[in-house]
């Protein structure tokens, strides 16, 4: 976001979120993302899914 020059809030507004999941996105604490928003993000961002995602394997 920063190498974008966006916001928080501008970026939620734009992907169609709340700026609560956004931070929640940014800090990792989610479990799940609709492709849609996904698709939003990488739109705004000019990026790939890659670039947001990472695998983290379950701690069985």
């Amino acid at each position: 976001m920063a190498a974008r020059g966006v916001g928080t809030t501008e970026l939620a507004r734009k992907v169609g979120i709340t700026s609560t999941n956004l931070s929640r996105f940014k800090k990792g604490k989610v479990k799940c993302v609709r492709f849609t928003t996904l698709n939003a993000l990488c739109r705004e961002l000019k990026c790939q899914p890659m670039d947001l995602l990472s695998y983290l394997p379950d701690e069985d």
